[in-house]
This record gives C-alpha cells, structure tokens and sequence, in this order.
C-alpha cells in the first residue's frame, strides 16, 4: 500500500508541474497531454488535489495549482 501512495504522489507532483508549466488555468485534457497520463487519471488526481487545497477551479473544468 505504502508503493501505491508514493506513485500517487508522484503523479501528482507531475500534474501540478503541468499546471504550473502552461501558466494559465487548463482543462484536464491539457494537463494529460503534458504530463503523459491518460485523461480519467488526470481528473482524478485533479479531484484528489482540490480537495487537500492544492488545486483551484477559476472557472468551470479549467483548473490551476491553489497560491
């Protein structure tokens, strides 16, 4: 269980580059593109983000790491 925290952490800390990388608010699409993970697990970890204060919602399914 401890392996599996430590992937999700990792992925994480590329989705947030990612976000911090387009310097602007981007879809989840985006963020999958650049980081190299599908689409589902990007917004999963986009809703795993927001809801420990790292990720905000700017505006409907556009999203930006949390200042």
């Amino acid at each position: 269980m401890i392996l599996e925290a430590g992937k999700l952490e990792e992925k994480e800390r590329m989705v947030l580059e990612a976000m911090e990388k387009a310097g602007k608010p981007v879809r989840p699409g985006d963020v999958a593109k650049s980081a190299g993970l599908s689409k589902d697990e990007v917004s999963k970890i986009i809703r795993s983000l927001k809801k420990k204060g790292k990720v905000t919602s700017p505006k409907r399914c556009f999203y930006a790491p949390a200042k």
